[in-house]
């Protein structure tokens, strides 16, 4: 096997970090604005990665910015890996799969077009397999057991194969000029952190001791190791059974070959990510623990020297009318009789939006003291579900407002 180059450690967020975005306070009119249209009519930029947590409104923001810069002129693709299937049905799409598929009902007027697709992990493992190996080797690996459970099951895979997809597309992309512009919506992942760090981990693995050592007895002459490769052998058997250990070497021997193609395709998906050709857009919900994996990302963005454009914070509770504070509108509700049921109800309302709008501008401005140069766009919540191309509009439209 081809020597190990240096490994970049994977980082977790940082005590500091924590710390900061904690009792620090800034002011909101002191924050850069994020100006999604001149991102989106910047032609040099040919990627936009929407990175975040889980549950704070990936899809729909990578969706409503592809949406809009198609409408604006650019040639988009956008890729989501959220098997939820939502970007499918807010475009009109009964389904997407690995292909690319063109969206009907997008304006094309002024030069632009959309296609649309989603990941498919086992799928596009496959063609990476097909793409890099004889048709005996892939024919083989594809074939066994081992080689289908990592394809469909493994932690990581599905982040390290959104990575293997968005290198084929950029490759596609410059060579065809199909796009130029795609759009990631990264895997609905526990930690943001995840869409950087699985490739690591994945390419980790399959170089890792105990990969070597299966590939130990098929590789070398050196018959002093035998006897110690049989003993060790022998006694993952016995854990794990024979055959499933005959099926983990038989992948790893016909795998082999394939192993330095894995690091040097993530190395170089790593360093277009780290390009100026790419934008990131941290996506996040006003709550404390959405913003505090985004303050994470911004840190490991940072720390990694990656493009960051901006952050987008989603489901923004819109402002109420001033003149009635939450304490008077729940003092008011108290003295109501039980004839007035209706309007006391009202005024609690009131005064828990009053809370919200209150804590949601507090999370904000202790993330804007954290990072004060970070560019920020609001997008407030929707009465309705996001489900068509009109409402993805409406979302595009409010964060270019």
């Amino acid at each position: 096997m081809a020597r190990k180059t240096p490994r970049r450690p994977a980082r977790q967020p940082s005590r500091s970090n924590r710390a900061r975005v904690g009792p620090l306070r800034g002011r909101l009119s002191d924050v850069p604005a994020l100006k999604v249209d001149e991102l989106i009519a910047n032609r040099d930029i040919s990627i936009m990665v929407c990175c975040g947590s889980g549950g704070v409104g990936k899809t729909t923001t990578s969706a409503s910015i592809a949406l809009r810069a198609a409408e604006q002129g650019r040639r988009v693709v956008v890729l989501t890996i959220d098997p939820a299937r939502r970007l499918a049905q807010s475009m009109g799409l009964s389904e997407l799969d690995n292909d690319p598929k063109p969206v009907s009902g997008v304006d094309e007027s002024n030069g632009g077009r959309l296609d649309a697709m989603m990941l498919d992990m086992k799928r596009t493992f496959d063609e990476v397999v097909e793409s890099h190996a004889s048709p005996e080797k892939s024919s083989q690996i594809l074939a066994n057991p081992f080689y289908q459970a990592l394809s469909s099951s493994f932690a990581g895979t599905q982040e390290y194969m959104a990575m293997e997809k968005l290198g084929q597309l950029h490759a596609e992309a410059l060579g065809s000029g199909r796009w130029d512009l795609i759009v990631v919506d990264t895997p609905p992942s526990r930690s943001a952190l995840d869409f950087l760090d699985a490739p690591e981990r994945l390419s980790s693995f399959l170089d890792g001791r105990l990969i070597r050592l299966l590939l130990a007895p098929a590789r070398g002459p050196a018959r002093f190791l035998s006897v110690g490769v049989s003993a060790v052998t022998s006694t993952i058997s016995k854990v794990l059974g024979g055959q499933m250990l005959r099926d983990v070497q038989t992948f790893v021997a016909a795998f082999d070959t394939l192993f330095g193609g894995f690091r040097s395709r993530a190395d170089k998906t790593y360093q277009i990510l780290k390009d100026p050709q790419t934008a990131f857009l941290v996506v996040a919900s006003p709550d404390a623990d959405a913003l505090r994996e985004a303050a994470f990302f911004v840190e490991r963005l940072a720390e990694d020297h990656m493009p960051l454009a901006g952050l987008v914070l989603n489901r923004v509770s819109p402002p109420v009318a001033q003149g009635l504070s939450a304490q008077t509108a729940l003092a008011a509700a108290e003295r109501l009789s039980e004839d007035d049921a209706l309007t006391a109800a009202l005024l609690r309302l009131h005064a828990e939006r009053l809370d919200t709008i209150g804590r949601e501008r507090s999370l904000r401005r202790r993330f804007a003291a954290a990072h004060p140069t970070v560019a920020t766009v609001t997008i407030a919540a929707l009465a309705t579900d996001v489900h068509d191309l009109s409402s993805l509009r409406s979302v595009g439209a409010l964060a270019a407002a």
